[in-house]
């Protein structure tokens, strides 16, 4: 999968879908399906007859689960828990080419893997993308105290540790605060 295909990000839709249902775990299956449509998926596809409210629960599943393995950091268990997901839920990738989309790999969702396998599958996938092209774990939860947001950490540089420039200065700010502290407090016992 392009990670951006004339708009297209496996990426980006899986952390947008994952944080949904991350802040809110009973996401409307209308709030999924706008979405899905925000990402590529056909209208014809997200009916209430074609994505009813059992797909959307299994969708709202699948993206618990995923969830856990965005929080996995390290590399070894990341990799274990993908292949879990390749061994549960995937057929073989194909490449295809579909409204106005350039060729891209696709996992497609079969009559037995409904949307929550279409959507596991899909994601480890990218995730397995992202973690040979850049050798290491390229997302995250945010480490920043009361955020926890998904991330992609897929810009040059080291590992993320937080969601936005705005969570990691704070997190920066408030660590050195308890350093000073600290500090405060050690000077004052030896006095």
């Amino acid at each position: 999968m392009a990670d951006s295909v004339q708009g297209f990000s496996t990426g980006r839709r899986l952390i947008e879908l994952a944080e949904a249902v991350r802040a809110d775990p009973e996401l409307p299956r209308t709030e999924l399906a706008l979405l899905l449509a925000r990402h590529g998926e056909r209208p014809a596809d997200l009916t209430e007859e074609t994505f009813t409210e059992e797909a959307a629960a299994e969708l709202r599943a699948a993206a618990r689960r995923m969830g856990t393995v965005l929080t996995e950091a390290d590399e070894d268990r990341a990799a274990e828990a993908l292949n879990a997901l390749f061994a549960q839920y995937a057929a073989p990738p194909r490449l295809t080419r579909h409204d106005g989309h350039p060729w891209h790999l696709h996992v497609d969702r079969g009559e037995s893997s409904g949307w929550g396998g279409w959507f596991l599958a899909s994601g480890a996938l990218e995730l397995s993308r992202l973690l040979t092209e850049y050798g290491r774990i390229a997302w995250g939860a945010c480490a920043a105290e009361g955020c926890g947001r998904f991330f992609l950490g897929t810009g040059p540089g080291s590992a993320r540790r937080h969601c936005s420039r705005a969570c990691a200065t704070r997190a920066r700010v408030a660590a050195h605060r308890r350093r000073k502290r600290a500090e405060g407090a050690a000077g004052a016992e030896r006095r």
